[in-house]
């Protein structure tokens, strides 16, 4: 069983021609699990616990979970005739890079909803000048002190910049372009998830919305009249249903309510040192922070489209969304958090140690027909 990281960027277009690459081909026991995060780990996981595990690498003498941080897998493709994923790597060693094809029966797809940045196109931005880049990419407000920021999205990670930013004395303003759910981060002592789940285990999800929000609007007060919409439906409902998280504040509303965060809407386009907004005001900015979420990385690399929508999502909906066609599992595409992914990593395990055991079975009977076979020849 291997555990492959994606955290590093797809390194093909970086290579020196004059590298020499070392190829290796890999024989896999049990299966190849893409992605080393919570759902990747929870998958290895819950294997080590099958007995499959230990027929499988009977003879080797010993077993571990080490994921292969600094490798990046580059395709993974089905093998039709040999009935076989055949899963091709860059692994980055010492100073060289190495080429390793893995070779597997299994292949559990972990990469999660959240893989790589996204970066939407805005008119003018090539013509800013000023500096930009991703949240992903973003460490410290140091060095944006006096400077004015423009900070695009308003999920948890625009509003943890936007503070980090007011906190290290930068001006920030905070594109709102649509309506978002702002939670506080406890209530009554107890984080606003733990209690959302208690809740939910006696109460239907919207009538925890509802106690949500009201508990919300009495702690956080009227946020709307400050430029942040709520949407119609619930934090949790929507979160169920098209996968936006609320924001739990740390402290932002704060800092908008005393305007020292300022909140603007949507953007027109960009121009020199300036950015223009949907209702025609311009704003004059020094910098800009793109904290537009991530997506899925799969169809990059997944040469697959019945299993995996063009977005890298399963195509079938939770709870029927972990299992495909030949050996292919994916574990952490639930919208559903770490639940969801617990929930995937178990069927997983449970579905690949189950077709080990009949195929044990099945072996067995087939050596002892030859083995009476053989005694009747006799």
């Amino acid at each position: 069983m291997h555990n492959i990281s994606l955290n590093m960027p797809p390194m093909v277009q970086t290579f020196d021609p004059e590298h020499i690459f070392k190829n290796r081909c890999i024989w896999v026991n049990g299966p190849v699990i893409v992605g080393a995060g919570p759902s990747g780990l929870a998958v290895a996981a819950c294997l080590k616990d099958q007995n499959f595990i230990n027929y499988l690498e009977s003879y080797a003498k010993h077993f571990n979970i080490k994921p292969n941080f600094n490798e990046t897998v580059q395709s993974a493709k089905y093998d039709e005739i040999f009935g076989l994923w055949r899963i091709k790597t860059i692994r980055k060693k010492s100073d060289e890079f190495v080429e390793v094809e893995y070779i597997c029966r299994w292949l559990v797809v972990a990469t999660g909803e959240n893989a790589e940045k996204v970066v939407p196109e805005f008119e003018g931005l090539n013509d800013f000048g000023g500096h930009v880049m991703h949240a992903c990419d973003y460490k410290s407000g140091e060095g944006y002190s006096g400077k004015k920021v423009l900070v695009v999205g308003c999920g948890n990670s625009g509003m943890e910049v936007s503070l980090d930013l007011c906190n290290h004395n930068a001006n920030p303003s905070m594109v709102i372009r649509s309506s978002v759910h702002v939670l506080p981060r406890e209530v009554f002592g107890k984080s606003t998830y733990e209690l959302a789940a208690i809740l939910m285990k006696k109460l239907p999800i919207w009538m925890v919305d509802k106690i949500l929000l009201l508990l919300t609007r009495l702690i956080l007060g009227n946020v709307e009249k400050y430029g942040v919409k709520r949407p119609c439906m619930g934090p949790l409902e929507l979160k169920n249903i098209f996968g936006r998280t609320p924001v739990l504040d740390i402290g932002a509303l704060e800092k908008i309510r005393s305007g020292k965060i300022n909140v603007v809407p949507g953007i027109k386009r960009f121009s020199q040192g300036k950015v223009e907004l949907v209702n025609g005001n311009f704003l004059d900015i020094d910098s800009v922070v793109l904290a537009t979420g991530y997506r899925s990385n799969v169809p990059s690399w997944l040469k697959e489209n019945e299993f995996f929508s063009d977005d890298g999502i399963p195509k079938d909906p939770f709870p029927n969304g972990w299992k495909g066609k030949a050996g292919l599992y994916a574990v952490g595409f639930t919208r559903k958090g770490l639940s969801g992914a617990s929930l995937d990593a178990i069927s997983v395990s449970h579905d690949i140690a189950k077709s080990v055991r009949e195929e044990t079975k099945q072996r067995k009977k087939t050596v002892a027909a030859r083995h009476r076979r053989c005694i009747s020849h006799f």
